[in-house]
Order: structure tokens, then sequence, then C-alpha cells
């Protein structure tokens, strides 16, 4: 094993003993609970690039630093300072105008796209807090673990934002109404409900996480890709701890799926809100999307429901336009400053009421400026 470099993202290599080595790449922000910076995705992308044109690399690695978080979403005191700058600029309602929101969500796209559509088996490692980029980073692996520590959420609500990395299209895969109800509550998930919801495929003690990458390096990994990935699920599996115990969303699937078929946005967001249960998880929920920003809740069901027939690419480009659109806007740039700036709590939402927010205020943000071709994601796909 030759040593990482060090960086925001380290790398290394294990090697195996069939010949084709085990790339590995942490993301090396521990303080900050391993947060993306537009350097961390650019580091990535440009690794995951090269490994992929690489004969002797079988399967590429991603974990966090530390013990507390693979990795916890985005720097957002960096984006909270590019939107204040965009708006005493001359194009302050041009969604094209600042520089770096434009930069950051382009590339996380692209990275979270690559690591969909990877040519080799992609490991990730979840341990710990799981949530918003984090979660993009990881539901697009082909091998998913989770460990008993695991956090997994799409927190973006409480900041203005919404469940964005591709969230309009996997979390409308969850079962039954689940991924539009974690949308809007970013209600937390254990190992188990996490796999129950389609975002992993693994539980395995963090404990054996020495054992796993052992194991990695035993193995005689050859260089057909399919193979690989067929061999390390196998892997994997022996290492699986036992099933856990249904969590709460799978204990409320049938209610959530209720709640959240109603078509009404309006009428959604407040039955949850007036939802009254003595489970602690999804009073915990209700008070979540009560609390958030009610154009986040009318745009996540907007979103879910308009993007539910696109691929994958085209979500990402519909997100794209959404994404710079709530940086013109006012919820994000007041969510992230309650939050982390002034750390009052006591956002200012605006509209400050579900029932203000116009079809035509969420139209907004599914218009773009770009035509097909020139899109900045147009090389997606199809």
């Amino acid at each position: 094993m030759t040593p990482p470099e060090e960086s925001v993202i380290k790398t290394w290599e294990i090697a195996t003993v069939g010949g084709p080595r085990i790339a590995v790449a942490q993301l090396n922000a521990e303080k900050a609970l391993n947060a993306l910076t537009l350097e961390m995705i650019d580091l990535l992308a440009g690794h995951m690039a090269a490994w992929a044109k690489d004969p002797d690399i079988a399967i590429v690695l991603i974990e966090g630093a530390g013990e507390r978080a693979f990795c916890a979403g985005a720097d957002l005191r960096r984006m909270h300072r590019s939107m204040a700058e965009h708006r005493a600029s001359d194009c302050a309602q041009d969604i094209r105008g600042n520089d770096y929101a434009l930069a950051f969500f382009c590339r996380e796209y692209r990275l979270d796209y690559a690591i969909h559509t990877y040519p080799k088996p992609v490991l990730v490692w979840g341990h710990g807090v799981v949530m918003g980029g984090g979660v993009g980073l990881m539901v697009g692996a082909s091998h998913r673990v989770v460990t008993e520590h695991a956090k997994v959420a799409m927190p973006e609500i409480s900041i203005g934002l919404y469940a964005d990395v591709g969230g309009s299209w996997f979390l409308g895969r969850a079962p039954g109404n689940t991924g539009l109800f974690l949308a809007l509550t970013a209600a937390q998930l254990d190992a188990g409900d996490a796999i129950f919801a389609g975002l992993a495929d693994f539980s395995i003690a963090h404990a054996r996480k020495a054992d796993v990458l052992g194991a990695l390096g035993t193995h005689a990994w050859g260089r057909d890709s399919e193979r690989n990935a067929a061999a390390l699920t196998r892997l994997l599996q022996g290492f699986e701890s036992e099933a856990p115990a249904p969590g709460p969303l799978r204990r409320n699937v049938d209610l959530i799926h209720r709640l959240c078929r109603v078509e009404d946005p309006v009428e959604l967001v407040n039955c949850l809100v007036g939802l009254r249960s003595e489970d602690a998880w999804l009073q915990r929920a209700a008070a979540t999307l009560s609390a958030g920003s009610p154009t986040t809740a009318a745009l996540s069901i907007a979103l879910q429901r308009r993007l539910r027939h696109q691929s994958l690419a085209q979500v990402f480009r519909a997100e794209f336009a959404a994404s710079l659109t709530c940086g013109v806007r006012p919820d994000l740039s007041e969510g992230i400053r309650a939050l982390l700036i002034d750390k009052d709590r006591n956002p200012r939402w605006s509209p400050a009421r579900i029932e203000a927010v116009s079809p035509e205020w969420i139209d907004g943000f599914f218009e773009s400026p770009w035509t097909a071709e020139d899109h900045p994601l147009a090389d997606l796909g199809s």
C-alpha cells in the first residue's frame, strides 16, 4: 500500500494478489465533516476519470476521513458569500451571473453523474453523517455500504434549497412515496431504512472495515468489470451484519404513502405538518417541515412529479437550473444565514406560508436560459 498524498482528497492504492489494484479516495476535511468544496469536487473528479481509463485499477473505494462523517454536504458558507456578491452585481437576477454557484453545481452534478455511470465498481463506505451532497456521492455507486452509525438524510428544506444532486430522480424511485416524504421532512435514516429506501445496499459494522479492506487485497481481481462487481458483491455479503430491525421509515411506509399521495401541494404539506403521532421520528419530521422553506416544499413536490419519467441526465439538467434559481431567490441565502452565519435559527422565508407559494413562482425554477444544445450539462446523455 502506497502512502496517501496530503490533500483535501487523499488517494492511495491497495495492492491485490491478482495484479489489478484498488484505488482509494478519501474526503479529507474531517473538521468540516468532509463537506464538499469545489476543490474537493475537482480533485475527486480528476482521479475518478484517470482511474476509469487505467486497466490496472479494478475497483474504486470512496470514504471519509475521521469517525464522524462520510460527507455532510456542501460548503455552504462559501456559497453564501457568492450569493451576496452576486446580489450586489449588475446581473443579480441572471442565474448565470454567480460564477461560483455555476461552477459548483455544474461540476458537482457532473461528478455525481460520473459515479452513477462509472465503468468499474465503485464502493462507498457510508459511515456516520451522510447528508445532502454526501448522499449524492454515495447513491450512484455500484456498492454502497452503511454502518450502524450511519445518519442518512437530505436536509435541504431547512436551508431553502431542495433535495438536489439527482434527488429528484433517486428519491422518486423510493418505495411508497417515501422519497417525497424524505425531501419534505429531512427525516434521518439509519442503515436499515437507507437500504429500504434504495440509497444503500449493505449494512456492515464499522469495526469490520479493516477486515473488508484486507479481503479486498487478498482477492484476485481481474480486468472484467462485471465479474469484479459480482465478486465484490459476494465479498461484502460475507461481512454483512444481521438484518437490521425495521426502522421508522419502513414501519410507517403505509401512512407515509397515504399522506404523500394527496394531489394538492398545499393540502399535502398541511397534512404532514398536522400529523399527530406518538412516534418521535414522525414528530421531528413534521416539525422540520413546518419550520422549513415553503418554497422548498412546493418545489420538491413539483420536481418529483414533473421529472418522474425523465432520465438521470435530464434530471441533472433540470436541477441545475433550479439550483441556480435558488441562488437568486431569497430563501437559500436566508436559510444559510439563519443556520450557519448568524445562527439564530429563525429564517424569514419568502413567501412565509405554503399557501402563498404560487404556481408561477414554482414555474420559474424550471425555466432555463440555455437551449438544449448549449446547456452546460448537455453532454451528460439523453
